[in-house]
């Protein structure tokens, strides 16, 4: 009995301590865009949906175009804290649009660096890097 309520007690401090670095990641996480999209800043609700596959243009009518790092700490911040999955979770989902023919996978790189730099050379390119990511030739958007 003693035992089982030291390794229930355990249990949630580590899901405490799991869940608590979540918003400390999800500071050190920017969301870069090619100059050419119009806005400043988009809300949770739209860059949720671009990067779900469920929409192509912004609120403004700026074509956007969503790329991703495989991994990384910034990536896995991103896809937990905007949108709301694990990048399993969010693999699996991308197959499945794919498999039914209604929609695609985004482009997918290998680091923070080959995101900002595939976001500067592409026209409506929108990703999420590093805050320290050092990011010439794109903007950053405010999430509200």
């Amino acid at each position: 009995m003693k035992t089982a309520m030291m390794n229930s007690r355990m249990l949630l401090v580590a899901a405490l301590m799991m869940f608590g670095s979540i918003p400390a990641l999800a500071g050190n996480v920017k969301v870069i865009a090619n100059p050419s999209v119009k806005p400043d800043s988009i809300s949770t609700d739209e860059l949720r949906s671009v990067f779900l596959e469920e929409r192509r243009s912004l609120s403004d009518g700026s074509h956007v175009e969503p790329v991703l790092a495989r991994t990384g700490p910034a990536h896995d911040a991103f896809v937990e804290q905007y949108l709301g999955k694990s990048d399993a979770a969010l693999q699996i989902y991308y197959r499945s649009l794919v498999f039914t023919g209604k929609g695609s996978m985004p482009k997918s790189v290998d680091s923070d660096a080959e995101v900002a730099a595939y976001v500067a050379r592409t026209k409506g390119a929108i990703g999420c890097v590093a805050t320290g990511t050092i990011a010439a030739g794109v903007k950053t958007l405010e999430v509200r």
